[in-house]
């Protein structure tokens, strides 16, 4: 059943530490139960992904901000898009840190994600002319990211929805990548997202997943983006 209380708040509402106190960046409650997203992601998937993989990474953040004075007042989104100050660990785990985070908000049990609104609606077709050529494209970008990564739809510094790829766990609010912009969407394309189940079969992974997609969330983080 989806937790919708949840789906209200941002990734940064989500991750910032309490005023005052030393840097301990937490790893927010799944939105859904671990078997919620079947059968397109099986629950063996979820679970291992969010309790080993997800916490793994805020683990590690933890203990790689824990002695640098600079990032004890700052947000996640604020470390991620100035990633090129700091350690190749406060990247990769940063960027894993809030990559899981959104990828967990952006999906919703199949048939409870509903529709894009009427806004997004009209930016999709300006951008790629119909859903079902935005998701060709994105579909394009997940299957030729060699080796790990993330798929995105983002949302330019000209206000337009984009597509883009980023590896490892890169995102595109980093000032490190070549594709800049704000994600609203995001696909983990990492093997350990879909290997159990779709082994090597990323295509079949990436298509099934649109049944996930929870566009109520989706047209939120554009709306946000292009105020």
């Amino acid at each position: 059943m989806l937790k919708t209380t949840l789906m209200a708040f941002t990734v940064s509402t989500l991750l910032t530490a309490a005023p005052g106190f030393a840097k301990t960046f937490e790893q927010a409650p799944l939105p859904y139960d671990t078997d919620a997203l079947a059968p397109v992601i099986d629950q063996q998937t979820m679970d291992i992904h969010y309790n080993r993989h997800h916490a793994g990474y805020v683990k590690k953040l933890n203990q790689a901000v824990a002695d640098n004075a600079e990032l004890q007042d700052m947000e996640l989104q604020d470390i991620v898009e100035n990633v090129s100050n700091y350690s190749d660990a406060v990247r990769n785990n940063a960027g894993g840190h809030y990559n899981h985070s959104l990828f967990w908000q952006v999906m919703a049990p199949v048939g409870d994600g509903g529709e894009p609104s009427p806004a997004l609606q009209q930016a999709i077709q300006q951008a790629f002319g119909s859903q079902q050529q935005l998701q060709s494209a994105f579909n394009e970008q997940a299957a030729t990211r060699f080796g790990s990564g993330w798929a995105w739809l983002i949302v330019d510094d000209q206000g337009k929805l984009q597509v883009t790829s980023t590896a490892n766990q890169d995102n595109p609010l980093m000032d490190v990548v070549e594709q800049q912009g704000t994600p609203i969407l995001g696909l983990d394309v990492w093997e350990h997202a879909y290997y159990l189940k779709y082994q090597n079969k990323r295509g079949d992974y990436t298509q099934a997943w649109w049944k996930l997609v929870n566009w109520q969330e989706v047209s939120k983080r554009y709306q946000q983006a292009t105020m």
